[in-house]
């Protein structure tokens, strides 16, 4: 399947919305809950699942293979499979296995992470943009081979989409040139409609949203403030806000108009009103993540929003 065939499928199959769950609500879950979850999210209608990884975490590719196991039409990508975990070959082989298991439900999100997971796996320089061509370079590359021996086909010929953690225009630029679309993370709608005019129309743009669902604004900003001081410390995260015009005011403070940027809050009408500005902006599907403190806990809400937010899509 060409690039171009395996971005139409894989937009036909994920649909406008889906999930994304964070390591606190999934990280120590048994699998056996993770199993019935997984099955509620795919019975409420929303088309896919993503969750993080983290050095020392849960494996992204064995954790996507249960999602996949545990459902029948859902896609899963990982969101994002950390670069610093495993070599490119590896996690081409991983994913052209699960492509294979789940032909079309399977997308491979990569990503630098952060300078500080470069330096819990031992790399004390960052250079993330030169990190991903190599790894792309990498997952083009597949498996190395003893020097004149035969390049015997090790894997199943499986196409994936792959996709890449991007916020500023050179990442972006390379996903455009050697992707399948992005994923991006805590990024205002302004993001979502700058990375469709860098991609064109032909790749995958699928932002993630937090959402609150709390009708009180001033509550929900409260609320949301006492939670995003992490976010905005992180120096990636902070820099892309400042370039898309929020001043350090705005960011150091997480004043009420950066909040109201990068979360969605509100009854469902107006978290499904924040799916749908994504959705005009150019995303192709949208991955929410309510905030709660259990997964099960986080379906719940995600049953709730479900009749909104999917008419709405």
């Amino acid at each position: 399947m060409a690039d171009v065939e395996v971005v139409r499928e894989t937009r036909r199959r994920l649909g406008r919305v889906g999930v994304w769950l964070n390591k606190a609500v999934y990280g120590a879950v048994p699998a056996d809950v993770e199993r019935r979850e997984i099955a509620r999210i795919e019975a409420l209608g929303y088309g896919s699942v993503w969750a993080g990884e983290t050095l020392g975490g849960k494996d992204a590719l064995v954790q996507h293979g249960l999602f996949l196991a545990a459902s029948k039409t859902l896609v899963a990508g990982t969101g994002i499979a950390n670069v610093w975990s495993r070599h490119g070959a590896t996690a081409h082989a991983g994913a052209a296995t699960l492509a294979d298991a789940y032909p079309g439900r399977f997308v491979l999100g990569i990503g630098v992470g952060h300078p500080f997971q470069a330096e819990a796996a031992g790399v004390n320089e960052w250079r993330p943009l030169e990190k991903m061509r190599t790894y792309l370079d990498e997952l083009d590359a597949g498996p190395p081979f003893p020097p004149g021996s035969p390049r015997l086909s090790v894997l199943p010929d499986a196409p994936y989409p792959r996709v890449l953690a991007a916020m500023n225009p050179r990442m972006m630029e390379l996903a455009r040139d050697r992707a399948d679309g992005v994923q991006p993370f805590f990024v205002p709608v302004a993001h979502t409609a700058e990375a469709r005019r860098v991609l064109g129309p032909g790749k995958l743009l699928i932002p993630q949203q937090t959402v609150l669902l709390e009708p009180d604004a001033d509550k929900a900003r409260a609320m949301l403030r006492e939670t995003a001081g992490y976010g905005f410390r992180v120096p990636s995260y902070a820099r892309n806000l400042a370039r898309l015009g929020f001043g350090s005011d705005d960011i150091e403070n997480a004043s009420d108009r950066i909040i109201d940027a990068i979360y969605g809050h509100g009854d469902e009408k107006a978290i499904a009103r924040r799916v749908a500005e994504h959705l005009d902006a150019g995303a192709d599907h949208v991955l929410i993540t309510p905030q709660a403190t259990s997964l099960t806990g986080m379906v719940d809400l995600l049953e709730r929003l479900a009749p909104a937010v999917l008419a709405e899509s």
